[in-house]
């Protein structure tokens, strides 16, 4: 797996000048939504187990670029629990081979005090989401377990669309779309099974020909060896996305790519992380200023 990130680690620009305490801000713009999994495990094709996570680079770099932008992130997941790190994440590769900035990313993310203790999607639906001016998903493994089946999020995503607020998502997050369907479960069985019935399940989907990016099916195919997750993802979420209807763009592996279309904004692994955090928080000024 090591020598397969030195591929993106030339294209990895740092580009993340660590300021501001982890949640201060001078003045907010507004709060922005920050969307976790509750995941801790992988479950793989052949029964395996993979440990995962949110990825650190693809949290902390768009989360403090937020900060220092002046909004106000909130944290929530499906539990209402502390996410975990996936420990593989935790690699100066993912930050320009600059160990400084991994270890300085890694104490700004255990400073964020509201990560121990994030709100439940539950209560996000509850109090209504017009408080928020924005939403952000991390990615890293973990939102293919339960954030891409969550109905509460689905409902969220809804809001967020239909009322046209910025919507990023990085890595493998975009996948998490699949939760705005009218039947989610039915739709991700059907891809794990592939039994080719999961478009019947598509119909309606908010997210339907729009233009996005996602952790590839060649970068996913390298990691999917014993250095890596150690066996296959029940499916990919290049191919899940585009069953559901949308147009999938993808560049080489493990060099940035950020998508826009409309309101939406994805990045496609943890080499676009300081690319997406930018575009982000220019979509979010756009809007706000």
């Amino acid at each position: 797996m090591m020598n397969i990130l030195k591929i993106g680690a030339a294209a990895l620009a740092t580009a993340t000048a660590f300021a501001l305490p982890a949640g201060a801000s001078a003045q907010s713009r507004g709060k922005v939504l920050v969307v976790m999994s509750s995941a801790h495990t992988l479950d793989l094709r052949d029964g395996r187990k993979y440990s995962t996570g949110y990825y650190l680079n693809e949290f902390v770099v768009p989360y403090r670029k937020l900060v220092e932008a002046g909004y106000e992130p909130v944290i929530a997941n499906p539990n209402g629990d502390m996410p975990v790190m996936d420990a593989n994440s935790n690699n100066k590769l993912f930050f320009g081979g600059d160990d400084t900035a991994r270890a300085d990313a890694l104490k700004y993310a255990q400073g964020i005090a509201q990560l121990k203790h994030p709100k439940t999607l539950a209560s996000v639906v509850s109090e209504g989401t017009g408080g928020y001016v924005g939403l952000f998903i991390p990615g890293g493994h973990a939102p293919m377990v339960d954030l891409l089946k969550d109905r509460n999020l689905g409902k969220i995503l809804v809001s967020f669309h239909d009322s046209g607020r910025p919507t990023g998502i990085i890595c493998h997050g975009p996948i998490v779309l699949l939760s705005a369907l009218r039947d989610p479960n039915a739709f991700v069985a059907s891809m794990a099974a592939n039994d080719g019935n999961a478009n019947a399940f598509a119909a309606g989907w908010p997210y339907a020909g729009y233009r996005m990016t996602v952790f590839s099916t060649g970068e996913e195919q390298q990691l999917e060896g014993p250095s890596g997750l150690g066996g296959n993802v029940q499916f990919y979420p290049v191919n899940a996305l585009a069953e559901a209807g949308a147009h999938v763009d993808t560049v080489a592996n493990w060099h940035s790519n950020v998508v826009v279309d409309r309101e939406l904004i994805t990045g496609q692994q943890p080499m676009s992380a300081p690319e997406f955090g930018d575009v982000l928080v220019a979509k979010l000024k756009a809007r706000t200023n």
